[in-house]
């Protein structure tokens, strides 16, 4: 069986040149992801041409990700590049340091909003959490702390608060700047970073709509006052096209003790709305310089996969790492390994639901038969919009859903739903009553299906409508 879960993969020196996109792609990467923190718009259109090069080579559909920097919540630099902060120590964050003029007693602060936001006692994290400081006062424009957990502090590094409550905006100059230029770019999906309300979401579509763009809008969850609110959060995922459990900054909020709980419930409640999930950071990381993955990274990625993500992504292991490739390979090895267990080929959800269209009832009646016949070997979807395809997904299902489109850009945006594989059909070019023949042939041509096999087919009365997905057949396979 084809792997289901997909791969994400950020780009960087390590794996941009044409041939490394080429190899990644081969080993199993569905989805690359642009780090809009780095580069410039130039760098991402190039590697964007490359990639859209190599999948058309190898006759296959991988999205792009834009990933949007958002807000940069740092302290200034050293004089020396970095400082060794003892515990018990005082350490000033001083706005009116300027440049690289840190040293052991202080520091330059960069964003000036946290005298306002801080108070007395908060705990502010450095570096991912390596160093700890206790906010003893808010002077002016200086915030006075005491060192709980020292170490090395280099320059530049971000601040977090424990318990969250560091309010920049989403979206930054250089964010709008960067939607204002990623018209040439067209990227399938775009992710907006340290997102703490809906508006941040609407704000974005608004701004890619104004470029005649329509991505895909993933919101990075980092923030633990979203996590902490149900309100804010299901209105998040509502406005969205899914979500992204940023570990990183968020485990930093939360603390690492909490992050699995509330991984394994992002993952559900996005499932649950229809909402495409990627669980990210630090999944293999040890591959940057290693062969080979720790056991205890396996076992995440694993879990992952068995909380039903649909997708695992890599970050600084494909950027910068030594291994992209063998990377990748392992995180595919075990995303297959994970799905041999049984509880991700079978689900109780929805059970009790009611379902609200003929699409909806379709698409969860064909779930549920592929699961009960076993000469069942897959659901062949005609889609327009790829709403059938991506609803059937939420369900768990040992068996691949083909999804069926002459849309470019429904294939690519489905390359992220798990148990998906986008596969271009124009369905309009056959005659009504040689359609289903016709599809069955193409998968079987594609190596997919075999003669003696059923497959489960859905589509429209009316092809090339958004929505209209009213029929489901099963179908022998000759």
């Amino acid at each position: 069986m084809p792997r289901r879960t997909k791969i994400v993969a950020t780009v960087g020196p390590a794996s941009q040149s044409e041939q490394r996109i080429a190899e990644l792609i081969e080993a199993g990467v569905n989805v690359f992801r642009l780090n809009f923190s780095h580069g410039t718009m130039e760098d991402h259109l190039e590697v964007a041409h490359r990639i859209r090069r190599q999948a058309m080579a190898q006759e296959t559909y991988v999205g792009i990700l834009a990933d949007l920097q958002g807000p940069k919540i740092r302290i200034g630099g050293f004089a020396d590049g970095k400082v060794t902060l003892e515990e018990g120590a005082l350490f000033s964050l001083d706005t009116a340091l300027i440049g690289d003029t840190g040293t052991v007693r202080s520091v330059g602060l960069e964003y000036r909003a946290l005298c306002e936001q801080a108070s007395r006692d908060d705990i502010l994290l450095l570096d991912d959490g390596r160093i700890r400081l206790q906010v003893t006062a808010v002077d002016g424009g200086v915030v006075e702390t005491q060192v709980l957990v020292g170490g090395e502090l280099g320059s530049r590094k971000g601040i977090n608060m424990l318990g969250g409550g560091l309010a920049a905006p989403a979206l930054t100059d250089k964010d709008r700047a960067d939607i204002a230029r990623m018209e040439e770019l067209r990227p399938d999906f775009v992710a907006v970073s340290f997102v703490s309300a809906a508006g941040d979401i609407f704000e974005t579509r608004d701004l890619l709509l104004a470029q005649g763009l329509e991505p895909a809008i993933i919101a990075k969850i980092e923030r633990a006052e979203v996590v902490e609110d149900e309100i804010t959060l299901k209105g998040i995922l509502s406005a969205s096209h899914g979500i992204m459990v940023a570990r990183g900054d968020l485990g930093v909020e939360v603390g690492d003790a909490s992050l699995i709980g509330i991984q394994k419930d992002l993952i559900s409640r996005a499932r649950r709305m229809d909402r495409v999930v990627i669980t990210a950071t630090q999944m293999m990381e040890s591959m940057i310089n290693s062969p080979m993955p720790t056991r205890a990274e396996v076992f995440d990625v694993a879990n992952a996969v068995l909380d039903g993500t649909d997708a695992v992504m890599l970050s600084a292991e494909t950027a910068v790492g030594k291994f992209p490739v063998d990377v990748v390979r392992a995180m595919s090895d075990t995303c297959l390994g994970a799905e041999e267990h049984p509880n991700t080929r079978r689900s109780r959800y929805r059970i009790d639901r009611e379902f609200n269209s003929a699409q909806e009832t379709v698409a969860m009646a064909s779930i549920y038969a592929a699961n009960h016949y076993s000469a069942v070997r897959g659901i062949a979807c005609l889609t327009e919009s790829g709403t059938t395809p991506l609803l059937m997904s939420r369900l768990s299902s040992g068996r691949p859903i083909f999804a069926l489109s002459s849309n470019i850009n429904t294939l690519k945006r489905l390359c992220l739903c798990r148990g998906v594989i986008p596969l271009y059909f124009d369905a309009e070019s056959f005659q009504q009553g040689e359609l289903d023949a016709r599809s069955i042939e193409y998968i079987k041509s594609c190596g997919y299906l075999h003669k003696g096999d059923a497959i489960l087919l859905t589509k429209g009365e009316v092809l090339g409508e958004k929505g209209a997905t009213n029929m489901m057949k099963i179908l022998p396979v000759t």
